[in-house]
Formats: C-alpha cells, structure tokens, sequence
C-alpha cells in the first residue's frame, strides 16, 4: 500500500509541482478524473449549506441575542465554506504554477480588464429585465410627481427634503443586513464556490463546457433546497404550494447558473458572473408583462431580442483576455479553442 505523505509534505510537493497523485484522484494527463470533480462539487455545495447550520445543529452553540448577529454569524459561515473549497480545488486542481497571480487566475479572480467584466455582462443582464426596468422607471417618476405636487413642486425646500430623504434611506440600507446577505456576501461567497470552484474542477475534469454550464447549475440548485422550510412556513404549511414555490426558485436559479457559467467560461473573470448575480438579487424575477402598460410588454421583447443578439460578441473571450491563446484563466478554457 502505497504510504501516504504528511501534510507539510504535500503542500512542499503541490508548492514545488513535482506531486504527480494524490490517491491517486488525478489522471496521468494531469487532470483531474470526472468522478473526481463531481464528488467534489457535491461535497462543496453540502458543505456550503451544511456549515450554515453547524452552529446550532453541530456545535450546539446557544441562539445569538439577534437577528443581526444571527446572519453576521452565517456570513462568517459562508465565507469558511468559501475558503475550504477554495483550498480543496486548489490541492485537488494540478497547478502548472506555483505563483499567486496563477493561482488567483484560475478563480478569475484577475486585476486587469475589470471595466469589461463589469459593464458588459452588467449590460446585458440589464436587457433581460428591460420590462422591469421600465416598470420602475414608471413607478419611480410617478411617485415622485405625487411627492413634488403634495410639497409644492420644484422648490429648493422640496428639493433640500427630498435629498434628505435619500440620503437618509441610503444609510437605512447600508445598515440593514439582510441588504448586504443579498447585494455582498451571497453573491460573493456562491460565485467564489458554485462558479470559481467548481467550475475549473469539471473542465479539468474533461467535461465539455456546453456540458459545464448545465452541469455546475444543478449542485448551485441543489444548495436552495434549504430555503424549503422558510418557504412552508409561508406558504401556510401548505406542502403542494410549497413545492410549487421551491420547484419555481429551483427553474430559476438553474436558468440564472447557466448564464453565470458561461459568463465564467467565456470572460475567465470573476466579476462577470458577481456582478451579474448581484443585480438579478436587486431586481427579483423578470417582468414580462403589466397591466394597462403595454411598454413594459415592448420593452421585455426589444430586451430579450437584444439580450440574443448581443450574448455572443459581449462574451467574446478577446474583449476579456489580450492574447486568448495565453489567457490566465485555468489551462486556457476562455480561449474558445
């Protein structure tokens, strides 16, 4: 049997690159064997909603005297979720280089083209929610024409008022924390795990990226089932509405984690699929349609229709990458070849 080094002398072979197996988990070509990355991404995705119950089910830990420390206690959870499956792909992934920049491109995780993986995904998830966006848009100016007729118009009170109001809500928001669960940290620990993770193991793996990007979405899927509870207990207890309701979020979430792995895929940046998830937490479920405002309806399909015409030269890998053949994303995935 063969002996099983110890741990300072793994991390001295996986530093030096001279650990050919581990367990013989890695295949000769270097890679990593499907079974291998599968197991891995299930193990990742348990771990990720397990450790958010750890604390009361686990560690038997007394309840927290709040709501707000309640959910400072899961965001430290999440982001320990985050780290060990970073160290796990990492032993797991056969490095070609032992320097950070390497190792940090391999999660996307990249300092130049930021402005492209910023405004070009954000853009386009934008002509996803084209019929939303103008709903707001409508019910935004509405409100504010109430607003100004009840304060007497444009004067520079009403105007000095208003910003206050803004200002004030502003700092509201900034302090909730169930803001920041939904717009920092589930975006940023989910893409690091369910994207950045995950999806270099299945390439590397020898999955085919068109397989990838339907693939990684079910273990991102599956981690939601935990929100079934909350779900019946609104839903009345009623266990058919709350299928209904989780089968619906389950669509989802498996529609959205396609389209953020192939933002992945394609850019080889993690600000990509971030910045996208994060605006499609801000804005909920498309709208489609609205009754008695038919532009809502015009502005949905012109969109959708834009979303499919710009998907392909938005995401095209040389607006992210300058050379595609010596991209630093992991083993040159977004270069398209």
């Amino acid at each position: 049997m063969e002996e099983i080094p110890s741990s300072p002398k793994i991390i001295s072979m996986i530093y030096n690159s001279e650990w050919k197996s581990l367990s013989q988990l890695k295949m000769d070509g270097g890679g990593v064997s499907k079974a291998v990355a599968v197991v891995a991404c299930a193990a990742m995705a348990l771990f990720y909603v397990a450790i958010l119950y750890a604390p009361t089910l686990i560690l038997r830990l007394p309840p927290p005297p709040s709501f707000k420390n309640f959910m400072i206690r899961r965001f430290i959870c999440a982001a320990i979720s985050s780290v060990v499956s970073v160290v796990v792909s990492a032993l797991l992934l056969p490095m070609k280089s032992r320097e950070a920049s390497s190792l940090l491109g391999v999660y996307g995780i990249r300092m130049d083209h930021i402005w492209q993986a910023v405004i070009f995904p954000l853009t386009l998830t934008a002509l996803m929610y084209g019929g939303s966006l103008v709903l707001k848009s409508l019910l935004l100016m509405s409100a504010l024409r109430e607003h100004m007729n009840f304060g007497g118009g444009l004067s520079f009170n009403n105007i000095k008022n208003l910003s206050e109001e803004i200002v004030a809500c502003s700092r509201s928001i900034a302090s909730d924390v169930l803001v920041w669960r939904t717009y920092v940290v589930a975006p940023l620990t989910e893409e690091l795990v369910f994207r950045a993770c995950m999806l270099p193991l299945l390439l590397c793996g020898g999955f085919q990226k068109s397989t990838v990007i339907f693939l990684c979405p079910i273990f991102f899927s599956l981690a939601h089932l935990n929100h079934l509870k909350d779900v019946y207990s609104k839903q009345n207890y009623n266990l058919t509405k709350a299928v209904l309701a989780i089968g619906l979020q389950l669509g989802y979430t498996v529609v959205f984690g396609s389209y953020a792995s192939f933002l992945f895929i394609q850019t080889g940046h993690f600000l990509a699929p971030l910045v996208a998830h994060a605006f499609c937490n801000f804005m909920g479920l498309p709208v489609l349609v609205a009754r008695g405002k038919g532009i809502v309806s015009v502005a949905s399909v012109a969109g959708i229709v834009g979303f499919l015409w710009l998907l392909s030269p938005m995401t095209h890998p040389e607006l992210y990458n300058d050379r595609t053949d010596n991209c630093v994303c992991w083993q040159g995935y977004c270069s398209g070849n």
